[in-house]
């Protein structure tokens, strides 16, 4: 049985903005696709809204969730980070981060009056967001001689496969990229053909 080989997310950036009682809740939605592109996406956020008192954000990735963090960022436990994340869930949604930066408008408003605020937030920026559903593709180089480029066209050609950078000599070369769930079917087929070798490059 082939492993699921797409997943829901946002397109491109989107904001969004909750008012409570003089507190703005300034919402950002943005797709991401691994942890080290979070961390620098926060510090520049913060650097844009230097005036709000919190950065609470939360962010869920992996095409099966896997991947999660919440965080309040001085608020009261779990009112802020989980509301956020919970709407990503909700949403059905993954590799997105959520950072919602609050202005402090002098009037406190309790435990679940955060919680609403921060879930309302992250909400506004998810509807002002496109979503679409991600195909996840492999990209693997592989390197054949000359006499077995007949073979290796029949099969790209047969399983859609993408091709680019193409090196045709005595030895051959081409960078391939096929959809996850098909992969065991196509180096199945590629390890076929004889002085054939191919590399894991990336998936995405």
């Amino acid at each position: 049985m082939s492993e699921p080989d797409t997943y829901r997310t946002i397109k491109t950036a989107s904001n969004g903005l909750y008012k409570e009682k003089g507190s703005r809740f300034v919402s950002a939605a943005l797709p991401v696709s691994e942890e080290s592109e979070i961390k620098p996406i926060i510090e520049e956020i913060r650097k844009e809204h230097h005036e709000a008192r919190h950065h609470c954000y939360a962010y869920l990735l992996g095409a099966k969730q896997e991947i999660w963090r919440a965080n309040d960022d001085g608020e009261p436990s779990g009112t802020a980070g989980r509301p956020i994340l919970g709407q990503i869930k909700s949403a059905g949604l993954t590799n997105v981060l959520i950072v919602v930066s609050r202005y402090f408008g002098g009037t406190l408003l309790g435990v679940s009056g955060l919680i609403n605020a921060y879930r309302t937030a992250a909400e506004s920026s998810l509807s002002n967001a496109e979503q679409i559903d991600h195909t996840i593709h492999e990209y693997y180089v592989i390197n054949y001689p000359y006499a077995a480029m007949n073979d290796v066209m029949k099969i790209i050609k047969e399983e859609e496969i993408g091709q680019s950078d193409q090196i045709f000599e005595l030895e051959c070369r081409i960078t391939i990229s096929f959809r996850l769930a098909a992969r065991e079917k196509i180096l199945a087929r590629f390890s076929r053909i004889e002085r054939l070798k191919f590399k894991f490059l990336s998936v995405n």
